[in-house]
């Protein structure tokens, strides 16, 4: 595979992951009624945007992740004090419709004047002295705070996220996970199309992959060939008597026979070792004979792939908690290393690969750590249990400083692999 097109298809993956993921949080949201201010895909400064209804898309230089920003999670728009001098201009239902804090002199089809009373969360109106004569002006629920270059959408305290029923707010938040399990479910059920079920009894063995700079590839073998013989011992479907007749060669030549469109084509070549590796190797790997999967066996080998990769992930916790080593947590530099290797050997991989992701991704944002989605989920639990909800200064400070020791631990991990990379 061109290495052009295994970077795309790199990039590709990790950006249908986090999309998915952020799309969930994106749309239960809006089914909510909450305003989400910006859909970003990566961290850092803008690399692309534009805005569609409410909320502003963007694409950030960092590929970490995303996030989904709702109207009410951070502090919101800047208040409007007592006596503050602004400028408003109305829409045609005499409703303001922009609110201007800057630049009042410049503003054209304005009215200007001192706040007296200002509400944007529950009246949704302002009153202002103009003049000595006081006036109070209905707020549109979707009115812009302008100041300078920069936009900001009011947000009344319905269309805020505290605003909303704990299930209503639970569901925006698992709904990431939520949809990073169902994309690896398709995804596994793609694969299972791809690669086919095993034949029960098979006849034969095909060659999978050729792996370059090797004997076969030498030799003149392509994927899809068929083994015959080897040094006149008939292979039949026995794939660990080619292995180990191969492995038993070392620097030794070999006589193959290979079964090519109906044609034999008789092949010579000589086994060698890896480095750090026993036994030697001719660089292919045998495909299984398969026949197409059906519908039912598609949904239940799915499914069982699910299961199986769950206990997979879950093992791996248990021995990283059990013995904490740097070297066995991988970045994004290494997740970004080992999807390129995986996309050389061919779509069938990347798309199993994609699928462990997008399952590990979901799972990992269920667990309950600060800042990730299973910690907030956690605090919604207890203000279920209370029956009023945690003081969102001390949940923001825990979001924060989970927040911050992940990046910290991100930086670390890099500065790892990095070094890795360097290494060989």
């Amino acid at each position: 595979m061109e290495m052009v097109q295994v970077v795309f298809l790199t990039v590709l993956m990790f950006f249908v992951l986090v999309t998915v993921h952020e799309w969930g949080h994106y749309y239960f949201a809006k089914r909510a009624g909450i305003l989400v201010r910006e859909f970003a895909i990566g961290f850092g400064p803008k690399l692309f945007s534009y805005k569609r209804n409410e909320t502003q898309f963007t694409l950030r230089l960092l590929p970490f992740g995303g996030y989904a920003r709702m109207a009410g999670e951070d502090p919101e728009i800047v208040e409007i004090g007592p006596g503050q001098t602004i400028a408003v201009r109305l829409g045609q239902d005499n409703k303001i419709k922009n609110i201007y804090l800057d630049a009042l002199d410049t503003r054209k089809n304005v009215i200007r004047g001192e706040a007296q009373h200002t509400d944007l969360e529950n009246d949704l109106k302002i009153s202002l002295d103009v003049d000595g004569e006081v006036t109070t002006y209905d707020v549109h629920p979707q009115a812009m705070m302008v100041r300078g270059s920069q936009q900001t959408q009011i947000a009344p305290k319905d269309r805020q996220f505290g605003s909303k029923t704990v299930g209503q707010r639970a569901l925006a938040i698992v709904a990431g996970p939520v949809m990073n399990f169902l994309l690896a479910f398709v995804l596994f059920a793609i694969h299972l199309q791809m690669v086919g079920i095993p034949l029960e009894n098979p006849t034969y063995v095909k060659i999978g992959d050729v792996s370059k700079g090797m004997p076969a590839e030498e030799a003149g073998f392509q994927k899809g060939d068929i083994v015959d013989s080897i040094d006149g011992q008939k292979i039949g479907a026995d794939y660990k008597k080619m292995i180990s007749l191969t492995a038993a060669s070392k620097g030794k030549e070999m006589k193959w026979v290979i079964l090519r469109d109906d044609k034999t084509l008789n092949f010579t070549l000589i086994p060698r070792t890896m480095e750090g590796e026993e036994g030697a190797k001719v660089g292919i790997t045998p495909e299984l004979p398969s026949r197409k999967a059906s519908i039912g066996e598609t949904v239940s080998g799915a499914g069982t792939a699910m299961v199986s990769t769950t206990k997979m992930i879950f093992v791996g916790f248990k021995q990283l908690i059990n013995k904490f080593n740097m070297d066995d947590i991988g970045g994004p530099v290494r997740t970004f290393q080992m999807t390129g290797q995986i996309a050389e050997q061919g779509i069938q991989y990347l798309t199993y690969w994609a699928a462990i992701l997008s399952l590990y991704l979901g799972i990992f944002n269920l667990l309950p750590i600060p800042a990730l989605d299973g910690s907030r989920l956690a605090f919604l639990g207890v203000e279920a249990l209370r029956g009023k909800p945690v003081d969102p200064g001390r949940e923001g400070m825990v979001h924060f400083v989970g927040f911050a020791l992940l990046f910290l631990l991100m930086i670390a991990v890099t500065y790892n692999d990095i070094l890795r990379l360097i290494s060989g």
